[in-house]
């Protein structure tokens, strides 16, 4: 996947790692009109490689976060069908994972759905997507879903965002259309994969993090006696070794089968809470030791940061800190 542009990002230590060798895609179009090649050639969390597959999206997001927004849910959705033995529902399509939840709840009745979905991102122009839907008892059921059907409606003028624009991610009305479950209802949160796609995510917060690491390191080659900038590219290093770290040490855990159940929810919100932690470090040094100047006349470099931050408000920082301390709280034990 590395260009000499754009190398790649590594996350594993083991030098014996083959390269990673596809082509970058360089626009939202040649994400999603490759999407079915990338899910056939990317590892699957769980499966052996999950490290690489960790490189693979860094690498993509350390050349363009938005075409790594692009097809970070669509390796996710193909891991979840593969997962649940469902993976002749993937076609040559590309496809999307709408679970978030908040306001109108979006319902299901048997196989047919109806109600407000919010966070569909690239709503209109994915082919399907894997939408979670509440049912009469309460429970949440995992369906897929063909997103050009006639009672898809994606709400126009609603997103506003400086960073991902080109990542339209506003909330769809689904009116009585038809759809597949997947798994029992409450498969989809009670899978192992559910946190490892959470960690997932974290590698492309991640490769971004590298990107503007890279600017950092590259000025600093420049100005080789400015002791502040040394001081923050330190303080950059730092940061990304640590988010380097969890990252591989998730993929070993996730690897080696001690990553399900409340194990791989831990790991999910520690490594998350990480990544995240660094990569928000990464964004206020950079801007420190680089100045205005690339913010307002660099373009790639001013996008990276405006798509980074809104993409790391995946991540509820105190919210998801207080997440981690109740779940460690529930296992009864000291963690350390």
């Amino acid at each position: 996947m590395a260009t000499d542009s754009s190398p790649g990002v590594a996350i594993s230590p083991d030098a014996a790692l083959p390269p990673l060798d596809a082509a970058m895609p360089s626009t939202i179009g040649e994400a999603l009109a490759r999407a079915a090649e990338f899910g056939r050639i990317a590892p699957r969390p769980g499966e052996g490689s999950t490290a690489r597959l960790f490189e693979l999206l860094a690498t993509i997001a350390a050349s363009d976060l938005g075409v790594a927004r692009a097809v970070e849910p669509h390796l996710d959705a193909t891991a979840i069908l593969h997962q649940a033995g469902r993976a002749d529902l993937l076609d040559d399509r590309s496809w999307g994972v709408f679970a978030a939840e908040g306001g109108e709840p979006l319902r299901v009745a048997g196989t047919r759905i109806s109600g407000l979905k919010p966070w569909c991102s690239l709503a209109g122009t994915l082919d399907a997507a894997l939408v979670t839907a509440t049912g009469d008892d309460g429970s949440r059921q995992l369906l897929a879903v063909d997103l050009t059907d006639s009672g898809v409606e994606v709400q126009p003028g609603t997103w506003h965002a400086r960073g991902l624009s080109e990542i339209p991610s506003g909330p769809v009305r689904f009116t009585d259309v038809e759809a597949t479950p997947i798994g029992d209802p409450g498969w989809y949160l009670s899978r192992p994969g559910f946190a490892w796609g959470g960690i997932g995510v974290a590698a492309v917060w991640h490769g971004g993090a590298v990107a503007l690491a890279r600017a950092v390191f590259d000025a600093a080659l420049r100005s080789v006696d400015d002791p502040y900038l040394m001081m923050h590219l330190g303080a950059i290093d730092e940061a990304i070794e640590s988010s380097r770290r969890a990252l591989a040490d998730a993929a070993t855990l996730i690897d080696s089968g001690q990553a399900a159940g409340t194990a791989g929810s831990i790991l999910a919100k520690r490594a998350r809470a990480t990544v995240a932690r660094a990569a928000e470090l990464v964004v206020e040094r950079s801007g420190h030791a680089l100045g205005p100047a690339p913010l307002a006349l660099d373009e790639h470099h001013a996008k990276r940061v405006a798509d980074l931050t809104v993409y790391l408000r995946q991540h509820h920082a105190e919210r998801d800190d207080a997440a981690l301390g109740a779940k460690l709280i529930s296992t009864g034990g000291r963690p350390w």
